[in-house]
């Protein structure tokens, strides 16, 4: 529930930072919207100019072509033959048709790995070199264990690539899973004994990773085809880099006309503005995408969730990964007493910095940002004022050469005390006195939290936004 008072805090946390994988979309769907909000009456001709600008937007964003087609055309045929045109409200039903068939393109709904109750699960990773596909390994391994507790075996068929073994090894010790070392040069051999492994040490889920290649050939194919038919995997998962665009689309058609792809993880998403892998994929694998790496870390894995990324593509924002996110990451009893203090206005510079190392570990200002409804201008302003992780910690270090006095009572911070708290913190002057200015507009904002909960930002929010955004610090 979205409306208690800890939530309502997570949803207003604005110091964090993550790319928007649909800059691009984002922006020309928020403005294609814009442009038939409100409209009491769309003709034909209004009809025919959207969908074009829906159809340039899309081939933009590196979509490819015969999923653009097909998107197009299913949105046009739904608008006619619903007579939308001559409906009460026209612009609100062509949003929620556009909104219906990006979600379904996207894949309906999220699904997740299928983990067997009664019998050890298989799972096959395949896909180019360079894709991420070893680490997404590891990244499947740590959210398996978390998620469902089960006991986790990695195996690596890669006889080819140098140090495969071994990156696969370290990832394994890493996220404290089982790793079955071997020699073998057969990848016949290699999977006869990872089972045999995995049997005998009584693993729930084993996962298999394969070479890949720069390129798709005939080689990397078959051999992949001979894995699959030894091993039986229940789940076979492609890695595809969102970066490629069209390139990923093709790639992962290569895949499934091989082999059967049951889903596809896209890894780099946090470097991808374009988001146009992401809208192809599905559409031509005919399987779901179940996770995307949003960064190189191994906890930056998150499931996949269509509607909610189709909410973010128009610019309504996604709530829920919000509170989820902050669910995972922030300690639930801390949060409630913060949320409490700061409801009553008894947030102090302590609190802030609690506040600012809580919303590093939800990834960042901008991640939480395209989780909020209409907020691109803020994200723009925040790329523009540089925001950072290192700005971040540079704030917390003002804080921290802070007294307990000072920290507790901000007014008592004049001229000298400046002085002092700026050299031990390496920053300036300036950069105490914004520290301090952005703390009370905290400070203000905090105290009217609860409109979240009540239908979305406060109208006045976005023009406070820019005086809240952490100093620039050269």
């Amino acid at each position: 529930m979205i409306g208690t008072p800890a939530h309502e805090f997570r949803a207003l946390v604005l110091n964090c930072y993550w790319r928007n994988m649909f800059e691009t979309l984002n922006d020309k769907f928020e403005k294609i919207v814009r442009s038939i909000r409100g409209k009491a009456v769309i003709s034909e001709s209004d009809l025919d100019s959207t969908l074009r600008e829906i159809r340039i937007a899309l081939l933009e964003a590196d979509v490819a072509l015969v999923v653009v087609k097909d998107f197009i055309n299913t949105v046009k045929e739904n608008i006619l033959g619903k007579e939308v045109l001559k409906s009460i409200k026209p612009d609100q039903m062509i949003i929620k048709l556009v909104q219906d068939e990006l979600v379904n393109i996207l894949g309906a709904e999220n699904q997740p790995i299928k983990i067997s109750t009664s019998q050890m699960t298989k799972i096959l990773f395949c896909g180019l070199q360079g894709s991420g596909k070893t680490t997404s390994v590891a990244k499947l391994a740590n959210h398996l264990v978390k998620s469902s507790k089960k006991k986790v075996l990695l195996s690596s068929a890669d006889i080819y690539r140098p140090a495969a073994q071994e990156q696969l090894k370290i990832l394994a010790e890493q996220v404290q899973v089982n790793f079955f070392n071997h020699n073998f040069n057969s990848t016949n051999q290699i999977v006869s004994e990872t089972l045999e492994h995995a049997k005998k040490n009584l693993i729930d889920v084993v996962i298999l990773d394969t070479a890949g290649r720069q390129v798709v050939d005939e080689t990397l194919m078959n051999e992949l085809i001979e894995i699959e038919k030894f091993f039986k995997p229940q789940e076979t998962l492609l890695v595809a880099d969102a970066l490629t665009g069209q390139d990923a689309a093709n790639v992962a058609k290569s895949f499934s006309e091989a082999v059967n792809i049951t889903g596809s993880i896209l890894t780099r998403i946090d470097g991808d503005s374009r988001g146009g892998a992401a809208l192809s994929i599905k559409s031509i694998t005919n399987s779901p995408i179940k996770f995307i790496g949003v960064g190189e870390k191994i906890d930056n894995f998150e499931s996949f969730h269509p509607e909610r990324i189709a909410q973010r593509i128009l610019g309504m924002g996604d709530i829920v990964s919000l509170v989820e996110k902050a669910a995972e990451n922030i300690d639930q009893d801390e949060m409630e007493t913060l949320a409490k203090k700061m409801s009553k206005g008894n947030f102090d510079l302590d609190d802030f910095a609690k506040q600012l190392k809580q919303m590093g570990k939800m990834g960042g200002v901008s991640g939480i940002l395209s989780m909020l409804p209409g907020v691109s201008k803020a994200q723009k302003l925040m790329a523009e004022n540089k925001i950072s992780d290192k700005l971040i910690n540079h704030q917390i270090a003002i804080i921290n050469s802070m007294t307990k006095k000072e920290r507790a009572d901000p007014n008592l911070i004049k001229a000298s005390r400046k002085i002092r708290i700026s050299k031990g913190s390496g920053t300036r002057v300036q950069d105490v006195n914004k520290l301090l200015k952005q703390f009370l507009q905290s400070q203000k904002m905090m105290k009217r939290m609860k409109s979240m909960g009540k239908g979305g930002i406060p109208s006045d929010l976005m023009q406070k936004l820019q005086g809240n955004l952490p100093p620039k610090i050269n």
